[in-house]
């Protein structure tokens, strides 16, 4: 057989990538985010991208904290609001978090409770206006709008928390993939795929997929609820938009719903069973990778703890928004363990520190995680930190704090590979024995490690899966076919009703014809007996 020479096979190889081949399948993706967390992981994808030769434009406002206007993977295009959405405020969650522990924990009233959720409404309605306001300010700037046709774009991108870029994407008649979990009317399933609520809990209402017929009311109560927040609340301001630069013909929840692909950020591993469509891929631990060596000072340290090994601690921003009183139980707890801790705090330092923990800024939770000498992992729930603790089989003490934190928590509860604490009742006696149970009791680290091997073993890696799906919507210039047109239908006919009612009244005819025709047989014939017997 032969064989070509190394220096033949170099210069094939040179010759190949000398070709105009990669840049011919390059595409140019224009990305609609989502700052804060939401932005680690579709930053993510366009580092993806970028690196696969494709050019990415990312449409940020001015007063966006995460997202940077200059990027060595992107362009940007820096739209300004007449005022900033609040989610884009460094201390929004850090005051809505301080707010909710206040009521929590001094036992508030069910006015207080109310007077709050209130609140929390109308600051959800504000977000969402003021969100609103960046498809005005880009379909008012003539200028903008013919860059933007003039792109010739393959796709949006889109992190449909925040739908601006599904107007924009309707606009520019492109075709959409979305990088989603959560949606304007809360988890993206309900909104894409059939969602039973027998077995499928609705976001807020804190139930796994088994329900008593007690849980089952208390799932539909949510459901209802979060359907009457998004109608009521959240897309009003888009629907004023779509009448506005549509017409009365077109559909705000018609345009949500019709992206062609859904790279959904959920893996089944951790996610409870439930029904799914063809256009919905699933990423869920795409951010995972193999961990990197630490810093050397880190390392030492890590290196210090011996055979106890360490406890890594990260409730992300928020930390910033618990009392010194709930830090310094913390602390006090911590200082009782024979682990070194490592504890990424931006607080104010607590008082009674140990000579065990090591309070940073910032921490490598990716490389710390997968360290061999990390033995358990206090989180608040982010769903970041629960893939990568999952992908380095790291069991975890929850301490959630707001939003999806506690389902999330919840689910890794009933798969035992996490001890769930109450942060409005923490003190050291509740969280000193948890940490322990987690370290010393076998079942969480095991349970937790074969999550591990379920979410790796899989033909092709989540993040190889999203890049494909994305390149597939480019090539074929959408994904039709895989996308249902159920959506469209009326309530009543998705639901099958209107023919229900159909065949009811059919039955109801006939059996009414039946009944008649045999009363009027029977009618006869008595007439018939009665006049033989006359």
């Amino acid at each position: 057989m032969n064989v070509l020479k190394p220096s033949w096979s170099l210069l094939l190889l040179s010759v190949l990538l000398s070709t105009d081949l990669p840049s011919a399948l390059a595409g140019k993706v224009l990305v609609f985010p989502v700052d804060g967390s939401h932005w680690v992981n579709m930053n993510i994808l366009i580092e993806d991208l970028h690196s696969s030769g494709h050019e990415v434009t990312v449409v940020r406002t001015a007063s966006s904290w995460y997202i940077k206007e200059h990027s060595p993977h992107y362009k940007a295009i820096t739209v300004t609001l007449p005022e900033p959405i609040n989610i884009e405020k460094q201390d929004f969650f850090i005051s809505f978090l301080s707010e909710i522990l206040e009521i929590q924990r001094h036992g508030g009233s069910p006015l207080a409770f109310v007077q709050f959720y209130w609140q929390m409404l109308k600051n959800l309605y504000g977000i969402h206006w003021q969100a609103s306001q960046l498809v005005v300010e880009m379909f008012e700037n003539p200028v903008l709008m013919k860059q933007l046709y003039e792109g010739h774009y393959d796709l949006v991108l889109i992190d449909p928390g925040l739908p601006a870029g599904v107007l924009v994407a309707h606009k520019l008649k492109l075709p959409m993939v979305y990088n989603v979990r959560w949606i304007t009317s809360g988890e993206g399933h309900f909104v894409v795929a059939p969602s039973p609520v027998s077995y499928v809990p609705a976001a807020g209402s804190h139930l796994s997929n088994r329900m008593s017929f007690g849980e089952r009311l208390k799932n539909i109560f949510h459901y209802v609820l979060n359907m009457c927040i998004d109608h009521f609340i959240v897309r009003p301001e888009y629907d004023k938009l779509v009448a506005r630069y549509f017409g009365p013909e077109t559909d705000f929840y018609h345009l949500l719903q019709g992206a062609d692909i859904w790279l959904m950020r959920s893996d089944f591993v951790f996610e409870f069973p439930r029904p799914t469509m063809p256009n919905v891929v699933y990423i869920g631990g795409f951010q995972c990778k193999p961990s990197k060596p630490l810093p050397p000072d880190l390392e030492e340290f890590v290196q210090g703890s011996g055979e106890h090994g360490v406890v890594v601690m990260s409730l992300g921003t928020l930390v910033k928004g618990l009392p010194s009183e709930i830090t310094s139980e913390i602390a006090a707890g911590f200082a009782q363990l024979p682990q070194r801790v490592i504890w990424r705090h931006l607080g104010e330092r607590p008082h009674n520190l140990g000579n065990n923990t090591l309070l940073v800024k910032w921490l490598p939770q990716n490389d710390l995680l997968g360290h061999p000498k990390t033995r358990a992992f206090v989180a608040h729930g982010g769903a970041n930190g629960i893939y990568e603790s999952i992908y380095h089989g790291v069991p975890v003490v929850g301490i959630p704090l707001l939003f999806d934190q506690s389902e999330n928590m919840l689910r890794l509860k009933i798969r035992g590979a996490a001890k769930v604490l109450d942060v409005t009742k923490l003190d050291s006696q509740s969280f000193l024995p948890a940490v322990q149970e987690v370290l010393h009791q076998p079942s969480y680290r095991d349970n937790m490690q074969r999550l591990s091997r379920l979410h790796k073993d899989q033909p092709i890696q989540p993040q190889d899966s999203a890049l494909f799906w994305i390149e597939y919507v480019m090539r074929h210039k959408g994904a039709a076919h895989l996308r249902t047109d159920s959506y469209k239908m009326p309530w009543y006919s998705y639901h099958s009703l209107d023919v229900m009612a159909f065949l009811l009244a059919v039955v109801l005819a006939v059996g009414g014809a039946v009944v008649l025709t045999i009363r009027y047989l029977c009618f006869r014939l008595c007439r018939r007996q009665k006049s033989k017997r006359e």
